[in-house]
């Protein structure tokens, strides 16, 4: 049965497909056009209704000569807020919906995505990825995630705030962000207090029975100020991110560590190049763990071109060190309940005692590498799946920060990175930092405009974690400590 779009009563109405008939009870609501959203139930409530219409796609694609087809549905709802000086400079709203529809034809793939959601559209979306995917070339890698693999449990993950906060809401925690880091002594000017909330919903179906949906929160505050005059100005801020408004910190909080950062900053001095322990600080040591991701994505793996590669089943990583990621957290920032093709997807150990145990996958990756999917896809309405994390922390260790550094005689304690030299292939680490200098196992001054750089192999091995672990953000880890880094300063 193809898309069939029947006039009723001025309205249009998609009626399912008869092999998916048992799978929902209550039909598309007659209206105008489906792009209405208040009047047909689209706008953050359509992707709870999205069965008909993704399933009627299916079935169109099917009929217009695809051998397997999969459709994805987004909708957004976002609202924003800034304040600068004690002023209100902008409100922003924005509400977004997007359908994407891939087919396969053979080997062969196409992709179509549209943001109009009128009956002609819908109507001329299987026909033409058909059409496309005629010509383009073959890829043996892509398909389907097979049937055994999808999610036939969709797991509640606590993802969704009952209630949007209300414009005054946001406008109160982007004013008390910023009055607060003002308030700070020697806090000179700011670019501004922000608040955010934004409501997400996602729904995927393929040709080959799976069907699912969630949508998730998020809460945001965050502020930037200086201090200092002229040549001698320092910058820092402070941000928070949680999917319910009853665990986000404080505006208050934030704005006094923004200007509390701000303030330690002042007066820099330059070190001397030389080699010393480096310890990274919450905020950046996230990153150490991102370039690990990067380095295990099964798409590099399949090219050749991570300095990993050879290195499954090695010991990679310091000896009790271990990097988790955990879809399924509660309350997770990159938390979701099945991945981008459909899989179930589970917590797993990359790093398990410092051991290297897996890679990173989604279909077309591991069937590149001969293995099974890990459950990694992530994907947009516009293009194919990637491999990607979802909720990917190190563990923390045994030791405070305090004990971390307590026998650091002469080191960096880094709170800000610059740039992005990073090598994925060569594993070459070269980036722009400022932070604090340490002295006999305490802080000791601020630095500023210094380089420091390593090799992430040796890195790896020579990195211990603090006990300080706190899940803010997508990818989380504890302060870390690495050994024998270079640093390029004066």
């Amino acid at each position: 049965m193809g898309l069939m779009l029947v006039k009723r009563g001025g309205g249009i109405f998609v009626p399912p497909p008869p092999a998916l008939t048992e799978m929902w009870e209550n039909p598309l609501p007659a209206c105008p056009r489906l792009t209405d959203m208040r009047l047909c139930g689209i706008g953050m409530g359509m992707t709870a209704r999205s069965q008909e219409i993704l399933a009627a796609l299916l079935a169109a694609a099917k009929k217009a000569g695809a051998d397997a087809a999969d459709a994805l549905f987004v909708e957004n709802v976002s609202a924003s807020v800034s304040y600068r000086l004690g002023k209100l400079e902008d409100v922003e709203r924005s509400e977004s919906a997007d359908l994407g529809l891939r087919v396969f034809l053979g080997a062969k793939v196409a992709f179509v995505s549209s943001t109009d959601f009128s009956a002609d559209a819908l109507a001329g979306l299987p026909e033409r990825a058909v059409a496309m995917a005629k010509l383009a070339p073959e890829d043996k890698y892509a398909g389907l995630a097979p049937a055994d693999r999808l999610a036939k449990n969709i797991p509640a993950l606590d993802l969704e705030d009952a209630e949007e906060p209300a414009p005054d809401i946001l406008v109160a925690r982007a004013r008390d962000a910023e009055g607060a880091a003002m308030a700070v002594k020697g806090v000179s000017n700011s670019e501004g207090g922000g608040a955010s909330f934004t409501r997400a919903a996602v729904a995927l179906a393929t040709s080959n029975g799976f069907y699912g949906r969630y949508a998730g929160t998020s809460h945001g505050i965050g502020v930037a100020v200086l201090a200092g005059e002229g040549t001698n100005m320092e910058r820092d801020y402070d941000h928070a991110s949680a999917r319910h408004s009853s665990d986000l910190r404080s505006a208050e909080d934030i704005g006094r560590i923004a200007g509390e950062r701000t303030i330690a900053r002042m007066n820099p001095r330059k070190v001397k190049s030389q080699s010393v322990p480096v310890v990274f600080d919450v905020r950046e040591s996230a990153g150490i763990v991102g370039h690990f991701a990067g380095a295990i994505s099964g798409n590099a793996i399949a090219r050749g071109v991570s300095f990993l590669k050879d290195r499954m089943g090695d010991e990679v990583f310091a000896p009790g060190v271990s990097i988790i990621d955990d879809p399924h957290r509660l309350r997770g920032l990159r938390s979701k309940p099945f991945d981008g093709e459909g899989v179930t997807n589970q917590r797993r150990a990359f790093i398990e005692k410092g051991r290297l145990t897996s890679w990173m996958l989604d279909c077309a990756s591991a069937r590149q590498l001969g293995l099974e999917t890990t459950g990694h896809a992530a994907r947009g309405t516009g293009g194919p799946p990637h491999p990607a994390t979802t909720n990917l922390y190190m563990e923390a260790g045994a030791l405070s920060l305090e004990a971390l550094i307590a026998d650091i005689k002469q080191g960096f304690y880094v709170t800000e990175l610059m740039g992005m030299g990073v090598n994925g292939v060569t594993g070459d680490y070269s980036r722009g930092a400022a932070g604090f200098w340490v002295e006999n196992g305490k802080i000791a001054f601020p630095v500023s405009e210094v380089t420091i750089a390593g090799n992430l192999k040796d890195m790896f091995r020579h990195l211990t974690p603090a006990n300080d672990l706190v899940f803010r953000h997508g990818t989380n880890a504890p302060t870390l400590r690495i050994e024998g880094m270079t640093i390029a300063g004066a």
